[in-house]
């Protein structure tokens, strides 16, 4: 915890600046919602084919799902959820395609286990 998956088109591949945006938001992630810098860790999934309304090009996406264990307020969420939006302004450039970015957290189901190695 948490589970953290950016998914994004690839177009902005080289205007995301992938790396210093984790590092930005694991540390907003141990201020906001009280993680361990240990625990977080965060997936990059870039996508070949994005399509905003009827339009498969000069639109990009970036959608962050941050999944936590059960127990934050709707207001610790929220806040958290604003941070990430702010962090993308930050970590995207501008230039590129129109950006649509969105961020959401949820609770990890009571069934969540991990292991390490």
């Amino acid at each position: 915890m948490p589970q953290i998956t950016v998914d994004y088109s690839a177009t902005v591949e080289t205007a995301f600046d992938r790396a210093g945006f984790a590092r930005a938001l694991h540390e907003a992630v141990v201020e906001i919602a009280a993680a361990k810098p240990e625990a977080c860790k965060t997936l990059f999934r870039p996508a070949n084919l994005t399509a905003f309304a009827y339009e498969e090009e000069g639109h990009a996406i970036v959608h962050v799902t941050l999944g936590l264990l059960a127990g934050r307020t709707e207001e610790t969420k929220a806040k958290l959820t604003e941070a990430v939006l702010e962090l993308l302004r930050t970590h995207v450039e501008d230039g590129g395609p129109a950006l649509h970015a969105s961020a959401e957290v949820r609770d990890l189901d009571p069934s969540y286990r991990k292991f390490e190695s």
